[in-house]
């Protein structure tokens, strides 16, 4: 029995039938080279994050009870 109502939703939800369209193939295809070309890496956190003028310190861990 699944009592927590995400896990619910998603055990529930339809499948996805929209139809995979050349865009969405070449996209994938592209993105998958990208990731290639940088040795199979993507960009650090701290670098996304940096290009915003913010820090990890900027988001405090949530208290946790």
């Amino acid at each position: 029995m699944l009592l927590d109502p995400v896990a619910r939703a998603v055990a529930t939800a339809p499948n996805d039938d929209e139809p995979v369209t050349e865009e969405d193939r070449s996209r994938f295809h592209n993105g998958q080279a990208w990731f290639q070309q940088r040795g199979s890496t993507g960009i650090p956190m701290e670098e996304v994050l940096g290009d915003f003028g913010l820090t990890s310190e900027d988001f405090p861990p949530e208290d946790i009870r």
